[in-house]
């Protein structure tokens, strides 16, 4: 129905025609950025009700409990319901270290907070389907599971810097809201992320729209398509240096695959923007030494294109 609505506004209303690239991209952008923005603010507010259940401090006690294999599984899934990008998480990963908390565990935490989130959920399940979306979840906890066992195999805690584990953090107490304290805390999460969002959500929508309806589709088929086994590393080494949230990278990685874009490159490609950042390494070099610091990028980077190998020769 909403497609027939877009067909309606953008050809019989604003008379473009649809066999013309601003026709398909005006097309494009109405169709999606609605959708997105309806998902998002639906989505968002379940997935902020969820949260409500799992404070800092609650989740910092249930990392340091149990053996280390399971914990790097509770670590990349509570990583998932977390509100935390890749900067802001840094402080809890201090946090973890001083509460006795395996490195490699809270490694996995690290990876899988900001890479898998509500944002990219919605945005994968809206612009692909719930398929696409299931396989980036589950291969977004996979890299941050495998990343975090390598990582504490290594056993690098020597490799931390000194001063973080002469830090001392107090018990806090963790506290059991209400109903009526979680449902506004979910309706404020809402505006609050939507308001910020927004804007990269249209924005990324926008270049995916002139990618859509002006790239060259034989072009990005020859270099980045199935065929080309040095796509994927390629797109994660142009990841790693790029800052971008799922709300900003997710629709240009639709509308390059509309295009010819493998789909396990593009995925290589959001995982690597969104987990692995220059910001990122900036603010964990405050934390880490620079061996550690290029080995856990390292890591990350060799399985984000593992991943992207493994589905463009699945899908």
């Amino acid at each position: 129905m909403w497609s027939a609505a877009v067909d309606w506004l953008t050809f019989d209303v604003l008379r473009l025609a649809p066999q013309t690239r601003l026709g398909q991209a005006v097309n494009f952008f109405l169709y999606d950025s609605v959708k997105v923005l309806f998902l998002l603010t639906v989505v968002i507010f379940v997935v902020a009700i969820i949260r409500s259940f799992f404070p800092p401090e609650k989740a910092r006690r249930l990392l340091a409990r149990g053996n280390e294999y399971a914990g790097n599984v509770l670590a990349a899934l509570l990583g998932i319901v977390t509100p935390f990008c890749s900067c802001s998480a840094v402080p809890l990963f201090i946090g973890f270290v001083e509460a006795g908390v395996p490195l490699g565990v809270t490694f996995s935490f690290l990876i899988s907070s900001p890479m898998v989130n509500e944002v990219a959920l919605v945005m994968l399940w809206g612009l692909f389907g719930w398929r696409i979306a299931a396989i980036y979840i589950a291969s977004g906890v996979g890299v941050a599971i495998v990343a975090g066992i390598v990582l504490g195999r290594l056993r690098l805690e020597h490799l931390v810097e000194d001063y973080v584990w002469q830090i001392r953090m107090g018990e806090a107490q963790v506290e059991n809201p209400s109903w009526p304290e979680r449902l506004a805390y979910a309706r404020g999460y809402v505006k609050d992320i939507v308001g910020k969002v927004w804007p990269y959500v249209l924005a990324g929508i926008g270049v995916g729209a002139f990618v859509h309806g002006y790239f060259p589709q034989g072009l990005l088929e020859a270099v980045a398509g199935k065929g080309s086994w040095l796509a994927v590393p390629v797109a994660v080494a142009i990841g790693v240096p790029l800052y971008s949230n799922a709300a900003g990278t997710i629709p240009i990685v639709k509308a390059l695959i509309e295009k010819g874009m493998a789909m396990g490159t593009a995925l290589a490609f959001m995982m690597a923007v969104t987990a692995l950042s220059l910001p990122e390494a900036i603010i964990l070099r405050k934390v880490l030494k620079p061996k550690l610091l290029a080995i856990y990028f390292g890591i990350g980077a060799a399985t984000i294109m593992g991943i992207g190998y493994l589905f463009n020769w699945l899908i």
